[in-house]
């Protein structure tokens, strides 16, 4: 390219005829108009350069193409190296670098797209073939934009998110404004979509998106992540109590009533708050930090915010550790059973057993049901747990020398699953246990979700010969409801209701009632209820003999706690079983 460039080239003819062949079978004067008459039919513009830089072919379509991005009249060099050097933003040695080489490049101008595609033609220069680019260009801008909107509610999603939020960050860098991320779940959104249906759900995430974007400054972004769960960037905060505030605002305005579609709803939201750069000065770690305080929320009743604090993200790292342990437990063959017998207060014997799970741990040594339960129902390990514990029970239970009934409780989470009846049809059939000595103990959270399915599964396993008992009867909103919808063998009364009777009468005497006292009175109507509908009555947590003189008088029929037993191992059971001078009750521990 180091000739000199022509200022201009003639515009007739478009083709610059090469010297004619002296050989006889050379090209026939007129062929190369017929070449770029045929050119001038191909879609896509062609552009020749010869290696002194001179434009010798130019086809119409080219020619169009060029019109349409601002370049008209007679194409030349360097008016091609102008307009390619704006229209790309390239500067001018780039592109000039390219002609040398195989290369695409995109040039813009006046709202049209050309593509530029360059091709070496050895001896003979470079040939540029010219695209019309510009509905595909527009198609995939709207697609770009469209890939970072959230189709449902219109706002920006997470890949949006992470760009405004980078954003923010390098502005923190460079000028020291910090900003603030807020971490929105909504609170009993589940059962509106469950209940009402998707639509309804749809139409409710809508709103709640409206709210948040007419709470927010111009600078800050409002994003919807996934799910009920929506991201505010608050940018630009001095403190930390800005971001409190608009924390305050977005759990009291999420929270008002809804009107949808002739329904009145109401939802609540949970927020965690992650502050740079106190909290991080990374996207991933406040975003991280962010979830850690929602979760604290969560903990702390919902409907409510929560900063990030150091000591949150330990918490969660024992968590996920204690998780870790615990989905290997299983396989090492860390889970026992111990048993709590129960004893019948007419005859004074022990009439059964109830199991529950132990965790000893190698290093942790015994973990509490109250830390690992909880845990394993929210991360869906409960499920194989409660297999385990099924089939172990039913094993135990074969091997003892009286038919005592073993009593076994089954999460929610297993009643969702349709392998509930088979897996206890399973353990039974393999442990050689008569069903009715399988005593299946649930709450009324298993009642809660999806009643048909639940009552059809009830009454399957009371087609089997199985017994079903309420567990912690009394604590709920609608113990009353599911008597009358399922006739339960056993009905449980929960530890908290006998804790009360050990509260001192009232100041008008033991006839009247002590914010407390009012336990026995309890009592003494659910043991009267059982007794009308047939059902036997365990008042659970009994502790002390004064406890068990007013259950009996009010009328259960058995109780259990730590005066009858404590929970044994199974071996301990076992051996108590077999004593031939067994003792109706072993007495509280030492």
């Amino acid at each position: 390219m180091t000739a000199p460039l022509p200022a201009a080239m003639p515009t007739e003819p478009h083709l610059v005829p090469a010297r004619a062949s002296a050989h006889a079978d050379g090209p026939e004067p007129d062929a190369p108009k017929r070449l770029a008459r045929g050119l001038d039919a191909v879609r896509h513009g062609v552009l020749l350069i010869d290696p002194r830089g001179r434009v010798t072919v130019s086809t119409a379509p080219a020619r169009a193409l060029l019109g349409r991005l601002g370049l008209g009249g007679a194409p030349t060099l360097r008016r091609l190296l102008r307009l390619a050097r704006a229209g790309s933003g390239l500067p001018a040695r780039e592109i000039v670098a390219r002609l040398r080489g195989q290369a695409v490049l995109d040039v813009a101008s006046d709202g049209h797209s050309v593509q530029v595609e360059l091709h070496p033609v050895p001896g003979e220069g470079v040939a540029l073939v010219l695209e019309e680019v510009s509905a595909r260009r527009a198609a995939e801008t709207r697609a770009h934009a469209l890939a970072r909107l959230d189709p449902l509610t219109g706002l920006p999603n997470r890949l949006q998110l992470r760009e405004h939020l980078d954003v923010a960050l390098a502005r923190l860098e460079r000028t020291d404004e910090g900003c603030a991320v807020l971490l929105v779940d909504l609170d009993r959104f589940k059962p509106v979509n469950d209940t009402l249906g998707h639509p309804v759900g749809d139409a409710l995430l809508q709103k709640v998106a409206d709210r948040l974007s007419a709470i927010v400054r111009p600078g800050d972004t409002v994003a919807r992540i996934g799910g009920d769960e929506f991201v505010v960037l608050q940018a630009g905060t001095a403190e930390p109590g800005e971001a409190q505030a608009l924390a305050r605002r977005i759990v009291d305005l999420v929270g008002r009533t809804y009107m949808i579609e002739g329904q009145l709803l109401s939802i609540g939201a949970s927020v965690g708050v992650a502050v740079a750069p106190a909290d991080g000065g990374e996207a991933d770690k406040l975003l991280k930090n962010a979830d850690l305080a929602l979760y604290r929320a969560k903990l702390d009743g919902r409907g409510t915010f929560r900063f990030f604090e150091p000591a949150m993200d330990a918490r969660m790292q024992a968590r996920r550790r204690l998780e870790l342990d615990m989905r290997q437990a299983l396989a090492r063959r860390e889970f026992q059973l111990h048993y709590q017998p129960q004893l019948n207060l007419a005859d004074e014997q022990l009439v059964g057993c109830e199991a529950l799970i132990r965790w000893r741990h190698p290093e942790r040594g015994l973990v509490s049901p109250l830390d690992f339960i909880p845990l394993a129902e929210e991360i869906g390990l409960i499920v194989p747990i409660g297999e385990w514990v099924l089939r172990q029970a039913c094993r135990d239970a074969a091997s003892w020398p009286q038919p005592l009934s073993v009593a076994v409780n089954v999460s929610p989470a297993q009643f969702k699953s349709d392998r509930l009846v088979e897996t206890i049809v399973s353990a039974l059939a393999n442990a050689g246990l008569p069903a009715a000595r399988l005593e299946i103990e649930i709450t009324e959270g298993v009642l809660l979700q999806n009643n048909d399915k639940t009552l059809h599964t009830l009454h399957r396993l009371r087609d089997l010969g199985v017994r079903v008992s309420m567990d912690d009867f009394g604590t709920g909103y609608s113990s009353l409801s599911y008597l009358r919808a399922f006739p339960f063998d056993k009905i449980k009364i929960d530890r908290s209701f006998v804790s009360d009777m050990d509260a001192k009468d009232g100041p008008g005497g033991k006839d009247s009632l002590s914010p407390k006292a009012d336990g026995e009175a309890i009592i003494r109507a659910i043991a009267g209820l059982g007794r009308s509908l047939g059902m036997t009555t365990v008042a659970e947590g009994v502790e002390t003999p004064e406890q068990l003189r007013r259950i009996r008088a009010e009328g259960c029929t058995d109780v259990q706690g730590y005066l009858i037993s404590k929970p044994l191992p199974a071996d301990d059971l076992l051996r108590l079983l077999s004593a031939p001078d067994r003792p109706a009750r072993t007495g509280a521990p030492s």
